[in-house]
């Protein structure tokens, strides 16, 4: 056997054993994921997907990188599934209307007043009763944010193969966007900001992040629907 051929079976070797072993790793991220999504998204889809991303993750990491291999490869994971939800469109029409429109209703309160708009101001713009908004905003959320979360959590841009494929200006884009999105985050009302991060940073299920707040998990689902929302009016230009 030459030399490279012994590099590729030893290459091929490691991919397929961190495969074998972070199994787990996709199933949690798909249920997690999956905890937000309508009942018709299927969580065996969401796993097959998360396998693609799992095995590219193998492929291309380093273990000379400064990460972790769990931590290199859930938001290729996550990504994967991400990917496979946008291509099925699953969001009604509807939604996505609905999203737009209180979208639209969170920058006219806060352009208005100067500061966060508050749920019941929202439904105010939007003249209906708050828990009729809430259902709303909490049916939005489950679409705008997709185009989000990929890179809503990562602290580093994902890492690309080949450079030279990329277009430099979507490079460059991707960064914007990436600030953008970190200094809108930064900016939410303190009780928002801390459940997207129970809830992307630290992957702690509603019911988990209710008892961590003394709240309860419609609460925080309430509280998570409008930092999704308050984020994709915020976010529009970019969206």
């Amino acid at each position: 056997m030459t030399v490279a051929a012994a590099y590729q079976a030893n290459a091929a070797g490691d991919v397929h054993a961190l495969v074998a072993e972070h199994q787990e790793l996709v199933r949690r991220i798909a249920w997690h994921l999956s905890a937000r999504l309508p009942d018709s998204v299927e969580i065996d889809d969401l796993v097959q997907a998360g396998q693609i991303g799992l095995i590219e993750a193998a492929r291309q990491y380093r273990p000379d990188g400064g990460a972790s291999f769990a931590t290199f490869a859930s938001s290729r994971i996550r990504g994967a599934m991400l990917d496979e939800l946008r291509r099925g469109d699953w969001m009604p029409r509807s939604v996505h209307r609905n999203a737009r429109t209180i979208a639209g209703a969170v920058r006219a309160v806060e352009a208005r007043h100067g500061r966060a708009a508050t749920e019941a101001e929202v439904a105010a713009e939007l003249g209906m009763p708050l828990a009729d908004y809430q259902a709303m905003a909490g049916d939005a959320a489950r679409g705008p944010l997709l185009s989000l979360e990929g890179i809503a959590i990562d602290d580093e841009p994902p890492e690309i193969p080949d450079p030279d494929a990329i277009d430099a200006a979507e490079q460059v884009t991707g960064s914007a966007f990436r600030r953008a999105l970190a200094g809108a985050i930064d900016h939410l009302p303190e009780r928002e900001r801390q459940v997207m991060g129970l809830y992307y940073d630290e992957a702690l299920n509603l019911r988990e992040i209710g008892a961590v707040l003394g709240v309860t998990e419609s609460r925080v689902c309430q509280i998570h629907a409008q930092a999704v929302v308050r984020l994709r009016a915020r976010l529009q230009a970019w969206l």
